[in-house]
């Protein structure tokens, strides 16, 4: 199995209404390039996929998010039941693992 396969392996175990980091993601899989992780959800082409749940590590909203653009994937988190403050996921609200970045 690739690297990138293996991302989105792990990325598709993200539930609705929970969210990811990059580095999180890369930290389960024994890395501390988050941008690996990056490019491996920007190469995939399975809208299967949900790669919207991943986000950086403030909660924002990834400027290069592939299928339609950081409004897009926020409007994506919200019909899953994700909460906002302004642009970025709420704290704690709907986190997969605790205290984004603790992993």
């Amino acid at each position: 199995m690739t690297f990138f396969e293996q991302v989105w392996e792990e990325v598709a175990k993200i539930p609705k209404g929970k969210v990811a980091t990059y580095g999180q993601i890369a930290r389960i899989l024994g890395t501390q390039d988050a941008r690996r992780i990056g490019h491996a959800l920007h190469a995939n082409k399975d809208r299967k996929i949900p790669c919207h749940r991943v986000v950086m590590k403030d909660g924002s909203m990834a400027p290069g998010f592939a299928f339609g653009g950081p409004r897009e994937q926020k409007k994506i988190l919200l019909s899953e039941g994700v909460k906002f403050r302004d642009d970025k996921v709420s704290p704690h609200s709907a986190w997969l693992y605790p205290a984004c970045g603790s992993l």
